[in-house]
């Protein structure tokens, strides 16, 4: 017995020694929320502004968004500032035509100069043995209100890492969106193609060549764009041992719309890469009014390897479940 517990002493002193936790880690700096596991960066979320390129307009800079994103193997996902799309920034969900009091503000399209969303302050964070979390408090900003820029909507993210159970080439995370008018007018969030729930873009690399789109009802990308879905498995070609990572995105029973409309490219757009969106505006408006508290919840499975879509239904009714 003793020299079992002194066995398992030196194993957690040899963890602690080449930087190994016993659980997820959260570190927050003033630029960006990084979370870590077994060594190895699971993904940052960004607080301060990110600048795009050199050259191009600083109206594309922006915050509230998570790149980059790896998969268990140390396969990155996510992309922002693309050349085509420079106001596209790995995971996140601005609105996009959005009128209050007959003036139109889009805090998707930064370039117009309208709006834009920002990390205000990360308000909670917290970590245990199989989990790290913590929940940012996200503003959409009226740049061009007449009397100065102006927030319209808080919006309160929270995001959950859940450690993978063992042996197993995947981990979950959870996001959970809700939002609140602060101004006394209604806020209409027009139907439109893009806009709100959640939206990726996939890594450069991820074409029509060596990526595949399928949906819970069938759907491949083809002939997915404008439909509906529970849950939508994106992946692609990668460099870890399994060759292939990807993502099992799950929308909530609860979310407005459910099953949620879908935004996704069709190969001919920006030479066949990757943006897959949970578009809840998609085909109806939404009418957000003053001081009432609006949510969305996803889930994402990230993964190395295959997933079936037998395996995708087993992870969404899990998720469904949840309340």
């Amino acid at each position: 017995m003793i020299r079992t517990t002194i066995f398992y002493f030196i194993l957690l002193l040899l963890a602690s020694c080449n930087g190994i936790s016993e659980q997820p880690d959260l570190v927050k700096t003033a630029d960006e929320v990084i979370v870590s596991d077994h060594g190895k960066t699971v993904l940052t979320y960004r607080i301060s502004e990110k600048m795009p390129p050199g050259g191009v307009d600083s109206l594309y800079r922006r915050s509230a968004y998570i790149h980059p994103l790896y998969s268990p193997g140390g396969a990155m996902l996510t992309r922002i500032q693309p050349p085509d799309h420079y106001h596209h920034y790995g995971i996140w969900g601005p609105w996009t035509k959005t009128t209050i009091d007959g003036r139109e503000i889009d805090y998707w399209n930064l370039g117009k100069g309208e709006g834009t969303v920002r990390t205000k302050a990360i308000l909670t964070s917290a970590s245990g043995k199989d989990y790290a979390a913590f929940t940012a408090l996200q503003e959409h900003v009226d740049l061009l209100y007449p009397a100065g820029e102006r927030v319209t909507m808080e919006e309160f993210l929270e995001v959950r890492y859940h450690r993978a159970r063992k042996y197993q080439k995947m981990y979950i995370l959870d996001l959970t969106s809700v939002f609140r008018n602060i101004t006394a007018d209604t806020i209409i969030f027009e139907a439109y193609r893009y806009g709100g729930g959640l939206g990726f873009r996939a890594v450069e690399s991820w074409k029509g060549d060596n990526s595949t789109v399928l949906t819970s009802e069938g759907e491949r990308r083809s002939t997915a764009d404008g439909t509906r879905a529970r849950w939508c498995i994106v992946e692609g070609e990668t460099a870890v041992e399994a060759g292939r990572s990807g993502i099992l995105f799950m929308s909530h029973p609860a979310n407005r719309e459910h099953p949620e409309p879908l935004r996704v490219w069709p190969e001919e757009i920006a030479g066949g890469q990757l943006f897959f969106e949970f578009c809840p505006i998609r085909h109806r408006e939404w009418v957000i009014l003053p001081g009432r508290d609006y949510t969305l919840k996803y889930r994402m499975v990230v993964f190395d390897g295959a997933l079936t879509p037998e395996q995708a239904e087993t992870y969404w009714k899990e998720f469904a479940s949840d309340n």
